[in-house]
């Protein structure tokens, strides 16, 4: 595939990606996806993202480990 941005091929890879779910925050890793050569941009495929909105919305336990993030504001 092409990346729809610079033109560049991608390549699968398992990545970690930010995914929000019912306004939480969730950081999921070894997540398939095809990755740009060139500019790194990331493509994933509809079922791969209902597959991890299924997994969250299960309950099952998969929790690595839980971070503490801070959100901050640009002044104006």
């Amino acid at each position: 595939m092409n990346c729809e941005f610079c033109g560049g091929k991608t390549f699968k890879k398992k990545v970690r990606k930010v995914h929000w779910l019912d306004q939480r925050l969730y950081i999921v890793d070894d997540v398939e996806a095809e990755v740009c050569a060139e500019c790194g941009e990331r493509y994933y495929h509809a079922t791969t993202l209902d597959a991890i909105d299924r997994t969250l919305r299960a309950g099952r336990q998969v929790i690595k480990q839980e971070l503490q993030v801070q959100v901050v504001a640009m002044p104006a």
